[in-house]
């Protein structure tokens, strides 16, 4: 989760989201209709990357929904999935299991052993258990929105891609939940939403980190509910619970929860409640170093044909 920035109240409590992924495993994945449509959306920018990775990170795995996809996509690479939450990585991995079984029983002349099995390996993103260059592509979907020190989490995956290795991600930006923040605006002083980071802010601290060529796009994405209560239990269903530093340590309370539901409720349009996320995309390359760790500048020598 990376260490607090400053006196920020919207930043996280680690071991709150922590907890709250892991409580969620179960649930996570009847609610998440939106992390696997933008999971979609992203490996559909792949299409066009002239890359063939032998060794694949996905940072922030959850419930192992994209591995099949990316086992699919890149048939030789050793696939890695890191999760901070330990449930998360055992309904990732029996999830796996499922589809290799299933796999076997299909196409019982294909090995789908143990060699194909992707690694699980429960760790924080902003201080990666792996070693240097270790990865020829780093795959993240909506796991960044999460990182007190987003900065330091940029660096962590860029130290541990191979060059020309390439950072593949998506991340919230700051419209996202908007309606929840106003709804609670009415009630109380606490916070109730994370700190989003602004794309362009990302896209600076991509350069800064070291990162290459960054390409960062975004999209606003509206969901919508029937009631209130509705789209604050797939919140809670997917682990997307309040964990920010500034938030109520008590009991919510029947008034205050009416109050909040009365203003969402009042939000709706054609009866349906509004959630709008901003989705960021963003892809950056691992160019070769152009300094040492001592700032001295590298020269490199070539032989002219």
């Amino acid at each position: 989760m990376g260490i607090p920035t400053g006196d920020d109240p919207r930043e996280v409590d680690a071991r709150a989201v922590r907890h709250a992924f892991g409580r969620a495993a179960a649930t996570y994945d009847d609610a998440a209709v939106l992390q696997r449509e933008v999971s979609k959306r992203m490996g559909s920018r792949l299409d066009v990357v002239k890359l063939t990775p032998l060794s694949v990170l996905e940072a922030g795995c959850g419930t192992g929904d994209a591995l099949a996809a990316l086992a699919l996509r890149y048939p030789a690479a050793r696939i890695v999935a890191l999760d901070i939450a330990m449930p998360m990585l055992s309904a990732a991995r029996a999830r796996g299991a499922g589809r290799r079984s299933l796999l076997q029983r299909l196409l019982p002349w294909r090995d789908a052993g143990a060699a194909t099995a992707p690694r699980f390996v429960c760790g924080d993103i902003g201080a990666l258990p792996f070693g240097a260059a270790a990865f020829e592509l780093v795959w993240s979907n909506l796991a960044l929105q999460w990182m007190n020190d987003l900065p330091q989490a940029l660096a962590e995956l860029h130290r541990v891609l191979q060059v020309d290795g390439l950072l593949t991600f998506t991340t919230f930006g700051p419209d996202t939940l908007r309606e929840i923040r106003a709804a609670f605006a009415k009630v109380d002083g606490y916070t109730h939403t994370n700190r989003f980071a602004d794309m362009h802010d990302i896209g600076d601290m991509l350069v800064h980190a070291g990162y290459a060529d960054p390409v960062i796009d975004m999209e606003t994405v509206t969901l919508t509910y029937g009631d209130a209560r509705a789209l604050l239990q797939e919140l809670k269903q997917i682990g997307a619970t309040n964990a920010t530093q500034g938030r109520s340590r008590g009991l919510m309370g029947r008034a205050r929860l009416q109050r909040v539901l009365g203003a969402l409720e009042a939000m709706a349009h054609e009866g349906r409640i509004p959630a709008t996320f901003e989705v960021i995309y963003g892809h950056a390359w691992k160019a070769p170093a152009t300094h040492t760790p001592e700032g001295l500048p590298i020269v490199r020598f070539g032989t002219r044909r």
